[in-house]
Order: structure tokens, then sequence, then C-alpha cells
């Protein structure tokens, strides 16, 4: 499986938790009865997500600028698992805005629920393979069958577009099929089931981590 991939299903693997946007926009959605509200919310949800993604390569790029990729890779191991566990023991979620929102809220509202919930961390594995098997250059650039290099500055920007659009769609599907087929029934227990999945995927992409 190439990186590009396993980035995209990811993405469409976070898309599906409802502590990522989805269930928020759902809510919003039955609250104004109207399913341009549920569309309207999922853009700025999409693009906290992608600032939160953003942050966490940024401070990779810096880490791999004076740490070796598997030292990275150790301790993002490490901080995996016990972000895991921590997730299965208290599980919470940040309750930072209300109903009456915009734009630049939801966009905040989402970052912080992005970076609560480990979303970036579970993608250095990835990148730390990147780093850990560089991809030859070829003439004026560095690419591999897939692409960009996964650790070129262009890589990092098309690795966050791929996985946001990935995420973007798989929450829009899941977002407009519980609010006109499923309704509130859904909304009882889907976020209690998926955030423990989360939290066990948590920990084996740190497991993988160490594996790798």
């Amino acid at each position: 499986m190439t990186p590009w991939l396993t980035l995209a299903l990811l993405g469409a693997y976070h898309g599906i938790n409802p502590g990522m946007g989805w269930l928020f926009a759902v809510a919003l959605g039955l609250q104004e009865k109207s399913g341009r509200a549920v569309r309207r919310a999922l853009l700025p949800i999409a693009v906290g997500h992608a600032l939160s993604i953003g942050l966490t390569v940024a401070l990779l790029g810096l880490g791999l600028t004076s740490l070796p990729a598997g030292v990275l890779r150790a301790i993002t191991a490490i901080a995996l698992v016990a972000f895991g566990v921590l997730k299965l023991v208290r599980p919470r979620h940040p309750r930072w805005v209300g109903m009456r929102v915009g734009f630049r809220d939801l966009t905040w509202w989402s970052f912080l629920m992005a970076t609560a919930h480990g979303a970036g961390l579970m993608l250095l594995p990835v990148f730390l393979l990147g780093a850990d098997n560089p991809a030859p250059c070829h003439g004026g650039g560095c690419h591999n069958a897939a692409g960009l290099s996964l650790t070129s500055l262009p890589g990092y920007l098309a690795a966050i577009l791929v996985h946001t659009a990935a995420m973007l769609a798989a929450s829009a599907a899941v977002a407009l099929v519980v609010y006109h087929k499923l309704g509130v029934a859904i909304l009882r227990t889907a976020w209690l089931n998926l955030d423990r999945v989360w939290a066990v995927a948590l920990i084996g992409a740190g497991l993988i981590a160490i594996l790798l």
C-alpha cells in the first residue's frame, strides 16, 4: 500500500469519526431543519482539520532537522500508545462552541477537536516511514511511483490535501446519510462506540510504528 493511499484511507477513517465534525454538522442541520446547513458546515470543519494536520506535520518537519527519523518514530509510537490509552480512560471532548456558529467558529472548533483527538499524531508514522526511505531523485526533483516525496514541502502540502479531501468526502457522505435517512436515532450511539474504536486505532498505530 502506498503512503498516499494510506493517507487517503486514514482521511476517510477520520471522516467517519463523529468526533471530527459530521455529528456537529448533522446537529446544526437538525436545529435549522435544513440539509443546506449540514453541507455549509462541512467545509470549515475540513479546513480546521487540515490546519491541525498541518501543525503536526510542521512540528515533524522541525523535528527531522534535529533528530534522526528513528528517534522521532520511537517518540511518536510512545505518544500514540499513551494518547490512545488516555482516550480510553478519559474520553472527553472539547465543548468550546454552542450551536450558533459561523465559518470561523466552526474552523476553530474543528481544529481543536482534531488536535485533541490526535488526528495529526496518527499520520506521523506514514511521514516517518517516508523519511526512513526517501524517494530517489530523478532529474530536477525527487519523485516516487506514487508522486511527490513525503519528505519535501510540496509533498507535505499534497499529503495534507489528499488526506483532507478524503476526510471531507467521507464526513459529507456520512452526515448527509444520517441527516436524510437515519435522523436523531444514530446520534445516541455513534459517538461513544466510534470514540472507543478511535482510541484503539491510536494504540494500534503506535504499535505499527514500533514494528516498522
